[in-house]
């Protein structure tokens, strides 16, 4: 049954909130319980995750796993029911192998049962506040407090000339305003949040959820690097991609074809591989090390054929390899790990990489959201290359054949930006915590007002 009860802000500052140890304020609230005989301090605190919104894209899979694994890390105690909208291809196998303890609510059965059993429903990264109905529908029959962890707020030039983009923002706005905390993965849009006017208590930047992505494969990666000559620490990733995902070419997918967005892709796409191409031939030829291409998603397959491989020079090509089947994210973080590092046009295989210290340059375009501006955000900035700047594109084979020729420093500087993440991973987790906490305060507080109340002679404060 839904709560009567609707959630009161946190009673302490952020500052406060961020300072104060996570597993001390659960322990402490608990035991706080405890004595009052609140119903939530007799079990640990549960929250639903709403996330996994695709399986096409092993970034939008390293989502879940990702924030699991910090949530596992930061909040051991915390019980954890996903919601997903896709586990389709193999993902949920690989879910449950490195998370055997999570429940997983597919019906709508379960996913009421959960709406009561939950404290706190989370929303996981994505381009935009993805469930967006879902989390109204937790806030207006819960009453209880809801969160956002590294989300992008759509901002492209239809949000400032058509007004049903504006309104569809105003909405999300609204909606987040009545969040406990909301993070976002890129500054960007944090400052747009506050410029419109949003006023959820605790808002801050926190770092895309795959980032915390500890998935592995060893036993495929190291057959597929056996069977291909690739020795670990000798070769480079490299991914490519086209201006928009042409997701019309992928059946299950079933969308019609975009004649726009492909016209748009074929003016492009020699334009933004280009430049990889470049630096494939010069890590080739100037370090000795070899170039795997493979793919984020599914379409990229064919894309690094025929814009990277086919087009390279006889002498490079014997030192690359393509990949020709699409892969899940436990394989591909396996192999991203037994690299020197990885550059291309896709964003979340950098971010797997640098989640667990491999050095990654970021290429991005105007038709991507300002999610790849996080690399500036945690220190990256001179491994981010912007390909509608032609100085920028100039410059990137150069940064990747220094990455290559300099891997300790490469290391580095991956790990420091490690470090900046797993810090704001943990202020973000001990905000979650707080809120957890207040909530077990307030339903003891709701609890001995009951009592009081139910008690002959005992006034009701």
């Amino acid at each position: 049954m839904p709560s009567s009860r609707r959630w009161r802000p946190p009673r302490a500052t952020r500052r406060r909130a961020v300072q104060a140890g996570s597993l001390a304020i659960l322990a402490a609230a608990a035991g706080r319980g405890a004595v009052g005989k609140a119903p939530k301090a007799e079990r640990p605190q549960r929250i639903l995750l709403r996330s996994s919104w695709q399986t096409v894209n092993i970034g939008d899979i390293a989502h879940t796993p990702g924030l699991l694994a910090t949530l596992e890390r930061e909040l051991p105690e915390v019980e954890v029911t996903l919601w997903p909208s896709s586990l389709a291809g193999g993902v949920e196998t690989m879910l449950r192998r490195r998370f055997p303890r999570l429940r997983i609510a597919t019906d709508r059965a379960a996913i009421d049962a959960a709406f009561g059993d939950c404290d706190l429903l989370l929303h996981g990264s994505g381009p935009s506040l993805v469930a967006e109905k879902d989390v109204a529908r937790w806030r207006d029959t819960t009453g209880k407090p809801f969160g956002v962890y590294g989300i992008t707020l759509p901002r492209t030039q239809s949000t400032a000339t058509r007004p049903e983009a504006l309104d569809a923002l105003a909405s999300t706005i609204d909606l987040l305003g009545s969040a406990a905390f909301v993070f976002f993965r890129d500054t960007p849009s944090f400052a747009l949040a506050r410029t419109l006017g949003c006023r959820c208590p605790v808002m801050d930047f926190g770092p895309d959820g795959a980032f915390g992505t500890d998935l592995r494969d060893d036993a495929r990666a190291d057959a597929f690097l056996a069977a291909n000559g690739l020795e670990a620490g000798r070769f480079l990733c490299c991914i490519p991609r086209l201006r928009y995902t042409p997701y019309w070419s992928i059946p299950d997918k079933k969308l019609p074809f975009d004649p726009v967005k492909h016209a748009r892709n074929e003016a492009m796409r020699e334009h933004d591989h280009a430049p990889l191409r470049e630096a494939i031939t010069r890590v080739v030829r100037e370090t000795g090390l070899k170039v795997l291409v493979c793919p984020e998603d599914q379409t990229q397959v064919a894309v690094g054929r025929e814009r990277l491989v086919e087009r390279l020079p006889d002498d490079v090509r014997r030192g690359v390899v393509w990949r020709p089947d699409y892969w899940l994210t436990d394989e591909a973080a396996s192999t991203y790990v037994r690299s020197a590092g990885l550059f291309g046009n896709e964003m979340h295989s950098p971010i797997i990489c640098i989640g667990n210290g491999v050095p990654a340059i970021v290429c991005r375009f105007a038709e991507q959201t300002s999610k790849g501006l996080m690399w500036r955000d945690i220190g990256l900035g001179e491994w981010l290359f912007d390909l509608d700047d032609e100085n920028d594109v100039r410059r990137t084979p150069d940064a990747v054949v220094e990455m290559a020729k300099n891997p300790v420093a490469s290391r580095q500087l991956a790990a420091k930006a490690h470090r900046f993440v797993l810090g704001r991973q943990q202020a973000a987790m001990q905000t979650i915590a707080k809120v957890l906490a207040d909530n077990v305060l307030a339903d003891e507080d709701d609890h001995r007002h009951n009592e009081a109340v139910n008690t002959p002679g005992t006034a009701a404060s």
